[in-house]
Formats: C-alpha cells, sequence, structure tokens
C-alpha cells in the first residue's frame, strides 16, 4: 500500500493497492467518510491480482484539504476529473462509487465514456432532500448495552440512521471503516457540500447510454438515500445488474460484506480491461 502526497498535479491524497502496472479501478467514498469506508471490498482481489487499487479522499475528507473555494457537488467532482486525468491519463479504468461517491462515479462514467469499463454502484445518491423516496422502516434488528466506547452522541445517532442492524458485529465494522474519517472530515466544507448536494443535472443526460458492465447495489433499509429511485438508473445502462438487499442500511459493504463481495467479484469478472 502506498499513500500518494500532495503536489501540483495531484490534490487528493490516495491510497494505493495493487501492482501499479495493472488495470487501474478507482473507488470513490461517500459524503463526510473516507476512502475506508470501501476497504471491505479489497478481499475480493485477493484471487485476481492484476487490478491497481485507488481510494482517494475527496476534498474535506480524509486526508485531502477542502477546496479553495467553495465546497459543491461540482466543485468535488471537478477535483476527481483533475485527479484521473493526472493519474491515469488515457489509461482505461474502472469506478466504484458509494453514496455520494456513487453520484461521482456516474459523472466519471459520463465524462470519459468508453474510456471507463464499467462502474460499480453502492447505494448511490441520486436523488436528495424531498425528492427521496425512502423505506417506511429502516431497522431490522437491535441488541441493547452496544459498546460504543468514546463515540459521542452524534456519532451514535449516525449509526442509528445509517445501519439496520443496530448490533454489536455492525458497530465494529462502523467503528472500524467509517468512524475514522468521518472524525477526520472538514465540517465547514462538509456543511457547504450539504446545501449544494446534487450536481446541477444527471450526469446519464449529458451521455448517450454506457455499454461498459455496470453493477448497482442497493438496500430496503437504506434510510439515506433510499432504494426505489435508483432504479432509474437501469434506464440508462443497458449492461446494468441489480442486486437488492433486505435486512441493510446505508453501507452494504459493511453490514453485509459477504453478499457484496459476491456480486463484486462477479461484476468484475465481466470487466474486459
Amino acid at each position: 500500500m502506498s499513500a500518494s502526497p500532495l503536489n501540483h498535479l495531484n490534490h487528493l491524497n490516495h491510497h494505493a493497492h495493487g501492482p501499479s502496472a495493472g488495470t487501474p479501478i478507482v473507488l470513490v467514498h461517500g459524503y463526510t467518510v473516507d476512502h475506508r469506508v470501501l476497504l471491505p471490498l479489497e478481499p475480493v482481489f485477493d484471487d485476481r491480482p492484476g487490478w491497481h487499487r485507488l481510494y482517494p479522499d475527496l476534498p474535506g475528507h480524509g486526508a485531502t484539504p477542502r477546496p479553495a473555494g467553495p465546497a459543491t457537488a461540482t466543485a468535488l467532482a471537478e477535483a476527481l476529473f483533475a485527479w484521473i486525468d493526472a493519474e491515469l491519463g488515457d489509461r482505461p479504468f474502472a469506478v466504484v462509487g458509494q453514496s455520494f461517491g456513487g453520484q461521482l462515479a456516474r459523472a466519471v462514467t459520463a465524462r470519459y465514456g468508453e474510456q471507463v469499463l464499467g462502474s460499480a454502484l453502492l447505494a448511490p445518491v441520486v436523488r436528495w432532500g424531498d425528492d427521496r423516496t425512502l423505506p417506511a422502516e429502516a431497522v431490522v434488528e437491535r441488541e441493547d448495552g452496544l459498546p460504543v466506547g468514546d463515540a459521542t452522541a452524534e456519532e451514535r445517532a449516525l449509526f442509528e440512521y445509517v445501519t439496520a442492524r443496530h448490533t454489536k458485529a455492525s458497530w465494529e465494522v462502523f467503528e472500524r471503516y467509517l468512524l475514522p474519517g468521518l472524525r477526520l472530515r472538514d465540517r465547514a466544507a462538509a456543511a457547504e457540500l450539504e446545501a449544494e448536494f446534487l450536481l446541477p443535472r444527471w450526469p446519464e443526460h449529458t451521455a448517450p447510454p454506457h455499454r461498459g458492465s455496470h453493477l448497482l447495489v442497493t438496500t430496503r433499509q437504506d434510510a439515506l438515500v433510499g432504494w426505489r429511485d435508483q432504479l432509474e438508473l437501469l434506464d440508462h445502462y443497458p449492461r446494468m445488474a441489480l442486486t437488492l438487499l433486505d435486512g441493510v442500511g446505508h453501507n452494504p459493504q459493511l453490514e453485509a460484506a459477504d453478499a457484496v463481495r459476491a456480486v463484486f467479484a462477479d461484476w468484475l469478472d465481466t470487466l474486459r480491461p
């Protein structure tokens, strides 16, 4: 694993796994977390050594400073585009996006077209605010006396909001993969981004249907983005597979790691570098 320093070409801190000569795959995390939230996907690559995995921290997240100007969805998308240009040039690559990162991954596919081999979208942002279609019931299991340690009331509330199973096992993965990034976020930038959370238009409306292989993973108990609105994406990706998980909240790669790894592995195997 390596971490790239910030320089005049690369304004996103990122971590790299796998051979640098391998096929690149860019994994983009969600809002107010960092690259660690996608690390549970790493075991899939144990039997697929030809992938060069790149995990950037978006501006204002993790170890990457906030943008110089306002933190908006458009600003973060442009920063990601500039980083991809500098890091990958014209090399074919795949992209993964989780939550807000799913919105950016869709923008990447629209912008780079056939250079993108395909995308995997995990609980992607499609609509926001009152336009979202959210489930009526979002918690399926509760355990008393969770070992929350030094977590703040805000952190515990977020856990309950994004998790369908309020159990010790769910807390442990939340604490390991989500909480560290949450604590590193730039709070001012996060507030700005929340106010300008969506791109001005759907990325799919600016580009022709993408013929690569795509994967959409949604969950029945996602209280943050729901699952019904995400089904509209199927009309824009002729070769998009859909997995709808039950008993899982907003971070399926954490709460249902084995199930997500299985479909993620199948998706990777459909790509043709």
